[in-house]
């Protein structure tokens, strides 16, 4: 059973599987699930991997009924209302798509698809009507009180118009990070640190500032002996009018993550790494703003950080009353639109616009566009990797 508008009281247990049961499902996704059971009816009914010893063991440790190396066969056996997706990007548009027609919600991991062509195969796939189900993208970093707060005081407009900003992804990974023969695989990946790592800070850059206008950037290889890129940088005009400088990396050893937006009225600023709390935000004012104000701009409520709990608590009452999900459909696909377009303007030199992406385009099928020198040359596929 699925929740629909027209059966928006979900009563009984939300019935949950969680499919691809490596590092990331058991740091993040059970630890989220296990919480919240502890205040709502969630049940946590199965898991799947293609590795019998590692969801076997994974369900031993979690107290989970149901093992299974065969998705299909879980979800006819087990009829899950919600199913999280754990496992490798070049998985999702299949695994999304047969979730959704067995008629579960999905809350599926970043980066969401390796192109704009999966992710709309995912969204065609959703009910239709408006009915559900959703599949909706983990972007935990635009969730938590701090984004919700700087978010509001932007909308409304309470430090006069956003002028300039800067994201910066700005990472560290070593030559036995890249020794996995998948990593920096446009196959298995689906791209470099511009799809894999910078496209957290880049959600929630769209998600506080709205609709991007238009793009220029540049993609290197200037370390790593890898398909993908190991650097971009990049210009973004926004519908607002605002500018915005971007650099994803691994090639940084100073590691941090950063958003900084000058305002006519005050800097408004996120410095962290993988996660943020209310502390990580400072907000500035220009002169001539009162303490008063700047006081009430600086106080952020009580402190939620941003995490998959924090997302999946929002994702949980929407499924309980039929309502589309935050980061899903138009939503989650914004940011992947994003970086096909940084790829596409920094692999051809041309500006990119809004909306210019479409079926026909080399670059809706595939990031790397066909770009000579960065699509992959013809070779034997990697290996399958367990979820």
């Amino acid at each position: 059973m699925f929740v629909t508008v027209s059966n928006p009281s979900h009563r009984e247990p939300v019935r949950v599987a969680i499919v691809g049961t490596g590092a990331i499902a058991r740091g993040s996704h059970l630890p989220a699930l296990t919480a919240l059971a502890a205040g709502q009816p969630l049940e946590i009914v199965a898991a799947v991997d293609v590795d019998e010893a590692s969801v076997a063991a994974f369900c031993t440790d979690a107290g989970i009924a149901h093992p299974y190396t065969d998705l299909g066969l879980m979800l006819a056996e087990q009829r899950p209302d919600l199913v999280t997706l754990a496992t490798p990007p070049r998985f999702h548009r299949d695994q999304t798509v047969a979730a959704l027609r067995a008629g579960a919600w999905v809350w599926c991991e970043k980066p969401p698809c390796p192109s704009l062509e999966d992710f709309d195969a995912i969204e065609a796939a959703e009910g239709p009507d408006g009915d559900g189900p959703y599949a909706a993208i983990v972007f935990q970093h635009r969730f938590g009180s701090g984004a919700r707060h700087v978010r509001e005081l932007l909308a409304g407009r309470a430090m006069g118009r956003p002028l300039v900003a800067h994201c910066q992804t700005t990472w560290f990974r070593d030559a036995a990070y890249y020794s996995a023969p998948w990593r920096g695989t446009w196959s298995s990946e689906g791209g470099g640190p511009t799809m894999g790592h910078g496209i957290h800070q880049m959600d929630l850059l769209l998600d506080l500032l709205g609709p991007w206008a238009e793009i220029r950037a540049m993609a290197g290889r200037l370390v790593h002996d890898v398909e993908t890129e190991d650097v971009s940088t990049a210009l973004i005009r926004f519908e607002n009018g605002a500018m915005a400088t971007v650099v994803n990396s691994v090639l940084s050893p100073d590691e941090v993550s950063r958003i900084r937006i000058d305002c006519e009225r005050a800097t408004v600023e996120l410095t962290h790494l993988y996660g943020h709390r209310n502390a990580d935000w400072r907000i500035t004012p220009a002169p001539g703003v009162t303490s008063e104000e700047a006081d009430a701009w600086r106080d952020f409520g009580p402190d939620v950080p941003s995490s998959h709990e924090a997302q999946l608590k929002g994702l949980l009452a929407d499924l309980r009353a039929g309502r589309r999900p935050r980061s899903s459909g138009a939503d989650g696909r914004k940011s992947l639109e994003l970086v096909a377009a940084l790829y596409r303007a920094a692999f051809t030199g041309s500006t990119v616009r809004a909306g210019g992406i479409g079926p026909g385009d080399p670059y809706y099928g595939a990031l790397h566009g066909g770009a000579p020198g960065w699509a992959p040359e013809s070779r034997e596929q990697p290996a399958e990797v367990p979820a």
